[in-house]
């Protein structure tokens, strides 16, 4: 075991950081926010009368916004160092500063009714042994948070994150930025056997997909999910498409994009669907349904990602 790890796995069964308390008691704009945001339409989270006569004793939440109450507010800058979870930092310190959420897993012991105060208190549950990813070698770290009101227990929640050391392509040498300016290299993706095809097809200004007997499939993969058949072809997508569905980036701010930023899904005619961002258009002109073209953006020499405007 590394040194590392060894003081890591030290935190396990300990608090992961200090109990937070939210600081507003669940009210009914927070719910129809959270609602109006994940186009939830039970009547029983915003209207007093539904609620009453589905049996509950008032307007209550949504359960999966059990972890919403007493998360920190945002800060450009970051959580403060009070915040921070000493057992994260220690991988970040030995250059593990990727970091992705990989699942989560909620259980609720009653609803949450207007009026009440949600304590969180987290606590690390379990440190993997370092694993190789696609993102690069890291470690999974569960935590695992407690939900209280006035003491009594109102649900739980365990959830995993990966701290990895970032397995980015170095971009080509760079002019020197101008003085006073910061430079910072886009995010790289991990290229493997399997999805190779795709960007080689971007650096010549084409969308390849993977086609099993005329089925397309995206992201690649190594093999058909419905046949298990390792064969496949190889097709080029007309680019053409419409917006399935999308978000608008405000925030975290990460160097190398501009905000607001809209990101859409877009269905292409040919049935496959696709994540890119969106191209000379302000986020009011960014709808579902709206036709799409792709288009290819070169954000660094030699490294070219799809895009997609309005058709």
């Amino acid at each position: 075991m590394s040194a590392l790890l060894e003081q890591a796995r030290e935190w396990v069964g300990k608090p992961a950081n200090k109990p937070a308390t939210a600081r507003d008691a669940v009210n009914l704009p927070m719910i129809r926010r959270w609602c109006e945001a994940m186009g939830e339409t039970n009547p029983v989270y915003t209207d007093e009368a539904a609620a009453r006569a589905a049996g509950h004793p008032g307007i209550v939440a949504p359960p999966a916004m059990l972890d919403v109450w007493a998360m920190p507010p945002y800060r450009p800058g970051g959580r403060t160092s009070e915040e921070d979870m000493p057992v994260l930092a220690l991988f970040d310190q030995a250059g593990y500063t990727g970091v992705v959420a990989t699942n989560v897993e909620q259980h609720y012991n009653r609803y949450l009714t207007l009026g009440d105060v949600v304590t969180s208190t987290p606590t690390v549950a379990d440190v993997s042994d370092e694993k190789r990813t696609g993102l690069g070698i890291g470690h999974f770290v569960t935590l695992a948070y407690d939900f209280t009101v006035d003491g009594e227990p109102v649900g739980r929640m365990t959830f995993r994150v990966l701290k990895f050391k970032p397995n980015l392509k170095q971009p080509e040498p760079q002019a020197a930025p101008a003085a006073g300016a910061e430079s910072f290299p886009h995010p790289r993706p991990a290229i493997t056997h399997d999805n190779a095809f795709f960007w080689e097809g971007l650096n010549n200004r084409k969308l390849l997909f993977q086609s099993f007997g005329g089925r397309l499939r995206h992201p690649p993969g190594p093999m058909d999910p419905v046949t298990g058949s390792l064969d496949f072809d190889i097709v080029e997508a007309s680019g053409r498409g419409t917006i399935h569905s999308f978000v608008v980036m405000h925030q975290p701010r990460m160097p190398g994009f501009d905000y607001p930023l809209p990101v859409v899904l877009v269905e292409l005619e040919e049935g496959v669907r696709i994540v890119a961002n969106m191209i000379d258009a302000s986020p009011e002109d960014v709808a579902i349904g709206r036709a799409v073209t792709a288009d290819f953006v070169e954000v660094e020499p030699g490294y070219v990602l799809p895009a997609f405007r309005l058709a």
